[in-house]
């Protein structure tokens, strides 16, 4: 095991740049990745307390006025990602895409906090980064959720973090995608096409993109007049987990916030009824179109990650897993094999994903600890067979899109070490 253990901190250390760490090695992902970099920063805190700190500072360091996180930082202006810098023309001291990712800021730091002692000199530091984990959450609920319904949208498939979920196809079919629309993408020139979104899908995205920095990426505005409006399951369940973590957090360090405190009463009603009964899935919904979107996906186990206080609903949640999984050599699907929108080797549309596996990981743990170790076993052994990939088939085993890939390898990490004095 101490070979795998040397090779996981090898690949974060091999990705690793001044202050932060890229998704990867080679050109897919040349920039500073939001939701990346938390998961990065817990592998970290397993063997350089100061490198996890490090990464999470520099995005706070990006953030916006306003209170955003961005779901990219540009360090290196001279890539030929695209969209790059200069296509989305914004951000804040550090150039950065105009859309955010999941908020796993304060869940990370929470655990990072748990388990390491601080030094009374990082103690400023961390409180400063609190607080700008605070700013950022009452941005989300400011902006994202404007009747203060309990629930937050997201205007852009890249925001999720499952860019490509079937979950996004239907409301993705209503964006007119304009005939003098031009820009070249790259990615499917780094990787093998067949791994990577489909040219309509990619047309779509640049589209909602452009509408956004038309509008200058107000947020006030765009909730209404976003191409692309979506309340998620999964997101709304790391939100929910991240208030909860955030509230303990500013609680340890003597801060306090009623508005973090009763958006939490209001998300763990709503969150609820996006539970079908009958179908026994939770259901998306489609603001902009005003319709339910019925796909069932892996990320809707995350609220598994929100510890509801509803236990009947989560046996069931839990029942529903084991089937989900029932079949699977390796765990955990993004989309069932047997579902009609399933592809086994293209991007969110089947394939397994280490960060999913983790947070479902992470939601069982207090629930059905037996269960949770069976997935923790089967992750840890994916990786040891199949390398540090950024995803698998659920079939094979075998690894798709980029290799060395740094939440790979930094999950790995803290599934194995997460109960080791290290």
């Amino acid at each position: 095991m101490e070979d795998f253990i040397k090779s996981a901190k090898k690949v974060l250390l091999g990705n690793k740049k001044k202050g932060y760490t890229l998704p990867t090695n080679n050109k897919l992902y040349p920039a500073q990745w939001n939701w990346d970099s938390g998961f990065i920063a817990l592998g970290y805190s397993h063997f350089k307390l100061k490198y996890a700190l490090d990464e999470i500072k520099t995005l706070i360091r990006g953030q916006w006025k306003d209170g955003m996180i961005p779901h990219i930082l540009f360090h290196d202006l001279n890539t030929n990602y695209y969209p790059n810098h200069s296509v989305w023309a914004c951000g804040n001291k550090i150039h950065s895409s105009g859309i955010t990712q999941p908020p796993i800021l304060a869940i990370i730091l929470k655990l990072i906090l748990d388990k390491k002692r601080i030094n009374k000199k990082d103690k400023p530091e961390i409180k400063k980064i609190i607080k700008g984990i605070l700013k950022y959450h009452k941005w989300f609920i400011k902006f994202r959720d404007p009747n203060n319904s309990g629930l937050v949208s997201i205007l852009h498939p890249w925001e999720s973090g499952y860019d490509n979920s079937p979950l996004w196809d239907d409301p993705m079919s209503k964006v007119k995608v304009p005939k003098n629309l031009k820009y070249k993408r790259g990615d499917n020139k780094v990787v093998n096409p067949e791994y990577r979104p489909l040219d309509i899908d990619y047309d779509r995205y640049v589209t909602i993109k452009n509408h956004l920095r038309e509008n200058n990426y107000n947020p006030k505005k765009l909730y209404k007049a976003s191409l692309f409006n979506v309340v998620d399951v999964g997101f709304n369940s790391i939100f929910l987990r991240a208030n909860k973590d955030l509230l303990k957090l500013l609680n340890t360090f003597n801060l306090q916030s009623a508005e973090i405190e009763s958006y939490i009463s209001r998300s763990e009603i709503k969150i609820v009824k996006l539970y079908n009964q009958k179908k026994k899935i939770f259901f998306n919904i489609d603001v902009r179109n005003k319709k339910k979107i019925n796909i069932p996906s892996i990320t809707h186990y995350f609220i598994l990650f929100a510890d509801l206080k509803n236990k009947v609903l989560n046996n069931k949640i839990i029942k529903n897993l084991k089937k989900h999984s029932s079949k699977e050599k390796y765990l955990l699907s993004s989309v069932k094999p047997n579902h009609q929108k399933f592809e086994e080797k293209r991007y969110w549309r089947g394939p397994v994903w280490i960060n999913c596996n983790w947070i479902i990981y992470q939601g069982l743990k207090n629930k059905n600890i037996k269960f949770a170790k069976q997935i923790k076993r089967k992750t840890i052994n994916l990786v040891k067979q199949k390398g540090f990939n950024e995803y698998f088939s659920c079939k094979t085993g075998k690894g798709f899109g980029a290799t060395n890939f740094s939440w790979t390898a930094a999950l790995f990490l803290d599934l194995i070490l997460e109960n080791k004095n290290d």
